[in-house]
């Protein structure tokens, strides 16, 4: 990974992507101008733009970067302030003041909405496994203005951890959070959106097996919920109680304490 400074820059930019390097362990290129395709050719190397309001990812031979968008968060936010249902929020069983480990982080959406329903007296946390998208998502919830004070303020809650879902559920004590969460879908949803298809490259694949499972529910004080397709397996391997939604393509499925 190089690291770059949007095309018009200044001092405080590069003294930004200069740090950002070395926080990363990469390299520092110097703009000058040119597109960030020339710079990566010559380099041959996936790179991240600073820019003046955000980061950008641009994967190796990839038109379109990548940068923190809450997604689908935003509006599930406004509905679930006009009092309507929120599925995820349901099967975890979150409420005011409740935690959560999220282990396939992501792009943080279901952990943004986490955060509004617990509030300052709850907590969340995610788990992603990719570095670099572990960064860019940390800094965009800290730095995203969505309008909605209260959004803002839970995205900047979210503590990211960069590391492996299993590794990190072992270094936990027993019954550190109320629900511990894993969304395997996260990988297959990257490919449904043009603008970040390309992060596919940088996902990080871990399997939801039976340690995973065990460790999950040793960590979990009330419940372990997985977000998958309706016709996933998984389901019955592991004995989730599925909570069926006839209109979608994926479903909860819950083991509770």
């Amino acid at each position: 990974m190089i690291i770059t400074t949007a095309g018009r820059t200044n001092e405080t930019m590069t003294a930004q992507a200069i740090n950002i390097s070395k926080e990363l362990n990469s390299r520092f290129i110097e703009r000058r101008k040119r597109a960030v395709e020339s710079i990566q050719e010559l380099e041959k190397d996936d790179c991240i733009v600073v820019g003046k309001e955000r980061l950008e990812l641009y994967p190796y031979r990839e038109k379109n970067p990548f940068f923190f968008h809450p997604n689908s968060a935003m509006f599930r936010i406004k509905r679930i302030s006009k009092g309507e249902h929120d599925p995820f929020i349901e099967a975890a069983g979150l409420q005011t003041g409740k935690t959560l480990l999220d282990c396939t982080l992501g792009l943080a959406s279901d952990s943004i909405v986490a955060s509004f329903v617990v509030g300052e007296e709850g907590k969340v946390t995610g788990v992603e496994g990719n570095p670099f998208i572990a960064y860019m998502v940390e800094k965009g919830l800290a730095s995203w203005e969505s309008g909605i004070p209260a959004m803002n303020e839970a995205m900047g809650r979210i503590n990211v951890i960069n590391g492996l879902s299993l590794s990190y559920l072992k270094g936990l004590p027993d019954k550190s959070f109320d629900c511990v969460y894993f969304d395997p879908m996260f990988e297959e949803k990257i490919l449904e959106s043009d603008g970040i298809k390309a992060l596919s490259r940088f996902a990080v694949y871990e399997d939801i097996i039976n340690e995973l499972i065990e460790e999950a529910l040793r960590v979990a004080k009330e419940r372990v919920v997985l977000k998958d397709h309706y016709r996933s397996s998984r389901f019955e391997m592991y004995n989730f109680e599925v909570l069926i939604r006839k209109t979608s393509k994926f479903h909860f499925g819950v083991i509770k304490k």
